[in-house]
């Protein structure tokens, strides 16, 4: 058992970290395809469910590179100190510096484009976004609060507020570690940045996200995201050995780190171990 979860463990950080497949054989990526329209009756209101993104793209838009507004200075010299292992500026983990390889949390709204399943858990006073990698809980409040505008403590995830216009789930969020990126790629924000998610619920089996990042300190214009995709999964589709319900997906520094460390990271950077 411990060595297929170490297996697991492996394929899941060369996702993360963006081996290329080919250089490993393999990746633990899951690109899900969009399901066809479903007529079953739905409430528009109504987000609950395990959910999972469509399609392969794991940034801000459907390429790196595309539709990225201009940099501020401070913005560049960030972009420009990143060393992703991911995409067209990709580099051997081991000379990389994504803070994800070293057990790291994403942050918000990288997070939201990993290619795991989360469910959405609505309750009365706020809206609960389990991820199943690292088993991460984001509340999400709708109690009427407003987000903090300069909070004491920055937080990997922010601090987040949700409301509805419509058949629309507004959610604004504040108070971001910038040691985050905005993906895979690279992308930084700063201290400062606003994040907003939409969310619409287009029929039972679908809903839609846009992320608008406003950054001012890195970038010179809002960024308006492409339009992401989720589609609700049954419980077969997230069911491991039988067992219904979110698969344990944790980095563990105490071990899995190390094991990583020396059969893919190190390698991949031409060190062997023997």
């Amino acid at each position: 058992m411990r060595t297929r979860f170490v297996t697991i463990f492996i394929l899941t950080m060369m996702t993360v970290v963006g081996i290329s497949s080919a250089a490993l054989g393999q990746t633990g990526q899951v690109a899900r395809r969009a399901k066809p329209k479903s007529n079953l009756p739905f409430d528009p209101h109504d987000l609950s469910g395990v959910w999972s993104r469509t399609g392969g793209d794991r940034g801000m838009s459907s390429r790196p590179g595309v539709n990225v507004p201009p940099m501020t200075p401070a913005g560049q010299k960030l972009f420009d100190a990143s060393k992703p292992g991911y995409g067209p500026r990709a580099v051997p983990p081991a000379t990389g510096n994504d803070i994800v390889g070293e057990c790291n949390p994403q942050g918000i709204p990288r997070l939201l484009f990993f290619p795991r399943p989360v469910e959405f858990i609505q309750l009365p006073n706020r809206l609960i976004q389990f991820f199943q990698w690292h088993r991460v809980l984001r509340e999400i409040w709708t109690d009427g609060r407003k987000v903090p505008t300069d909070p004491d403590t920055l937080r990997w995830y922010g601090y987040s507020a949700g409301k509805w216009e419509g058949d629309e789930f507004v959610v604004d969020s504040f108070g971001f570690d910038a040691r985050t990126w905005l993906d895979q790629y690279g992308y930084p924000h700063s201290e400062q940045m606003k994040l907003q998610e939409r969310y619409r619920r287009i029929d039972h089996d679908t809903i839609e996200m846009t992320i608008i990042v406003d950054d001012p300190k890195t970038y010179t214009k809002s960024w308006v995201s492409e339009k992401k995709t989720w589609s609700l999964l049954s419980p077969e589709e997230y069911s491991l050995d039988g067992w219904n319900g979110l698969a344990e997906e944790v980095c563990a520094p105490i071990d899995e780190v190390d094991n990583f460390d020396k059969r893919v990271r190190d390698p991949a950077g031409g060190v062997v171990h023997k």
